[in-house]
């Protein structure tokens, strides 16, 4: 009983000490671009304006008349198994701004390396700019 005791005290501060760090910026840019991958190859547009893209960049994108969805949404419906694979991260030292090294690809288009642009917002990192 008493090993048992001693058990769980142990997994439950292991567990409160995993739940208290933050990640990084670094960590936390990469999860943008993970929900990026995945909200494309999902054509999950709505995604990608209400929790890949910044503002400002939803705004540029809705100038061409058409809100961000319905433009993401033309830009991407022939485009067949996006793949994105994300590479060196730079965060700058005052963290107000990150780029990223990307490799696209997606089936019948020549793969693509570009950097991206991130901001932090308050909800996280947010893509800025598409290479």
């Amino acid at each position: 009983m008493r090993h048992a005791l001693v058990v769980t005290a142990l997994a439950a501060a292991l567990l409160a000490g995993c739940g208290d760090s933050e990640p990084s910026a670094e960590e936390q840019v990469r999860q943008t671009l993970d929900e990026f991958g995945r909200a494309t190859a999902a054509k999950d547009y709505q995604a990608l304006c209400d929790r890949v893209f910044a503002p400002d960049l939803v705004k540029k994108l809705s100038q061409v008349g058409l809100p961000c969805e319905v433009a993401m949404q033309q830009s991407f419906e022939e485009v067949e198994n996006p793949r994105l694979t994300i590479g060196k991260v730079t965060v700058s030292p005052d963290e107000k701004r990150a780029t990223a090294e990307v490799r696209t690809s997606a089936t019948g288009q020549t793969p693509s390396q570009d950097t991206v642009e991130l901001i932090p917002v308050k909800a996280g990192w947010r893509v800025s700019s598409l290479g």
